[in-house]
């Protein structure tokens, strides 16, 4: 009974440490996800006047992924 006791504690103390406050990214690292080669396409102001043009031909917001908060005042 006691091994299965200190089993499941054990598994739930394992599974809380997945729960950490400290971020993902550490400070230094961000520098290297900002660098242009990260960034999906070549060619950003073109890329988004391509997705206004798509956007307004589907007469939908965001038809291809959107961001911002969930209160739909992008």
């Amino acid at each position: 009974m006691q091994a299965i006791t200190l089993s499941a504690v054990l598994l739930v103390l394992t599974s809380l440490a997945g729960c950490a406050v400290e971020p993902w990214v550490k400070p230094y690292e961000r520098a290297k996800l900002a660098d242009p080669i990260m960034s999906f396409s070549r060619n950003p102001v073109a890329d988004s006047y391509l997705h206004h043009v798509y956007q307004a031909r589907e007469a939908a917001r965001g038809s291809e992924g959107g961001q911002g908060g969930g209160c739909c005042c992008n």
